[in-house]
């Protein structure tokens, strides 16, 4: 009897998460179709099995600097270049409340952008590292959050990324603690409420309709991002607490979330290595 080994022609491949999701499947090249834009010959993974966070979702575009990203595989049709513009959870994507939109090409970045280079890690290709040089918070630098803590080493560890699907913006934990420390003085005669989840400083907002809070504003290598309230005092029930949207890290790697990031339109250039922020620009 002759046993004839025959090679599949199937690709799998497996994917894993940092928050602890993953998908596993077939790996195959199709063509996309974009409002009429047809892009051949792309990498699209076939999951089946899907578990963690994403489960439900219709699918997973890849938006990172690795190479089998959809911005890395299409960087020559669309010069390397693309934006996203994040609304507001609660966003029912009516005439009043419009969804979020991503663009890609050249008209995808505002030349009104505030930009900041883009840095680069050997160690992780796959990661937006920024220069984030400080925070201010009511019109002041916080002291006790400096350049030094979000430095990139020559090791790969360390740095500040941006991510578009992490929700929550994670400092350092000694930034965290001075920027808290900060806002809860600026906040001072708001009424306190209990932590919730993650957050340690929460506020008890219920029956006020007009708030005060201190600003809050990063400081990036190349400009200045001033954030919206609403990008960093978030409801977290419907009895009016309001929560401070940062948490701290006891790793090296910072990471800025989708919630600091809500309405403004981000830019990626690729090909100039920067990224771009415009507000109110959905």
């Amino acid at each position: 009897m002759e046993f004839v080994r025959q090679r599949s022609k199937r690709c799998l491949y497996q994917v894993s998460y940092g928050d602890g999701s993953f998908t596993v499947g077939d790996l195959s090249t199709e063509t996309l179709t974009f409002k009429g834009a047809r892009v051949d010959h792309v990498a699209v993974g076939c999951g089946h099995d899907n578990e963690g966070l994403f489960v439900g979702a219709a699918g997973l575009l890849g938006l990172g600097r690795g190479g089998l990203s959809f911005p890395s595989q299409t960087k020559n049709r669309y010069n390397g270049k693309f934006s996203y513009c994040l609304v507001d959870r609660t966003s029912s994507g009516s005439a009043s409340k419009p969804p979020s939109t991503i663009v890609f090409g050249n008209d995808a970045v505002p030349k009104t952008s505030v930009f900041t280079p883009l840095l680069t890690n050997p160690k992780l290709d796959t990661f937006y590292y920024l220069q984030l040089l400080g925070i201010s918070v009511g019109g002041s630098r916080v002291r006790g959050v400096s350049e030094s803590q979000f430095k990139l080493d020559a090791t790969g560890n360390g740095g500040v990324i941006i991510d578009s699907g992490t929700s929550v913006t994670r400092l350092t934990q000694s930034a965290y603690v001075a920027l808290r420390d900060a806002f809860r003085l600026g906040a001072k005669r708001l009424k306190r409420a209990p932590s919730y989840s993650l957050f340690d400083t929460c506020f008890d907002l219920s029956g006020m309709s007009t708030v005060k809070v201190p600003t809050v504003v990063f400081h990036f290598g190349g400009g200045e991002v001033s954030l919206p309230a609403s990008n960093y005092l978030i409801p977290v029930n419907t009895q009016g607490r309001f929560c401070f949207a940062f948490a701290g890290t006891m790793g090296s790697l910072s990471i800025i979330g989708n919630i600091q990031q809500q309405g403004f339109r981000v830019a990626y250039d690729l090909t100039g290595s920067r990224v771009g922020f415009l507000p109110r620009a959905c």
